[in-house]
């Protein structure tokens, strides 16, 4: 019985503890102390985006296609009622297709105002990176990578180039210039 109260209570609380780390995220974010952010590989590669941008991480599920979407596009899926364009990151980034099955997921994030799927090989990792760590994109990289590509950022041994999801979808499609 009292196992019983004791995770009642715990789960009462559960909602508080996540708005106050979203909050405790959101101030050391405009302080520019440190960014927290979803690391994940794309490709066999690394790669990063905000946090705050992450809706949910869903295993993948096939997309039903979109006749002249971008090659990118896969496609468009069934979120809870909600149509969500799903994209190929690997390919939006000028890395190669992607053959999606049960080992890959699906990161559900705001690109702009559009909910979108973006495929991904793996999530690996939560991080909180100083602010003053991200490096900018370097100039060998071609321009449409730098467009793409907000910043680099060493962790370890890994390198991760940090995302710039407003940039993923063309202005027609949804997302910011």
């Amino acid at each position: 019985m009292n196992a019983t109260i004791q995770m009642e209570k715990t789960d009462s609380q559960a909602p508080r503890d996540i708005d106050r780390a979203e909050h405790e995220v959101r101030e050391d974010t405009r302080d520019g102390a440190r960014r927290e952010l979803v690391a994940f590989r794309a490709a066999a590669q690394d790669f990063c985006v905000d946090i705050m941008s992450i809706r949910e991480i869903r295993g993948f599920t096939a997309a039903t296609v979109v006749p002249h979407a971008p090659d990118y596009v896969l496609g468009v899926m069934n979120l809870r009622g909600s149509v969500v364009p799903v994209v190929d990151l690997s390919r939006r980034l000028g890395l190669g297709a992607t053959q999606g099955d049960d080992r890959h997921v699906i990161i559900i994030a705001m690109v702009g105002p559009q909910m979108t799927g973006l495929l991904v090989e793996a999530v690996s990792d939560i991080l909180s990176i100083p602010e003053d760590e991200i490096r900018p994109t370097p100039e060998v990289a071609s321009e449409a990578a730098r467009g793409f590509i907000s910043g680099v950022i060493c962790e370890g041994e890994r390198l991760l180039r940090l995302v710039d999801l407003t940039r993923l979808l063309p202005p027609e499609q949804g997302a910011q210039p």
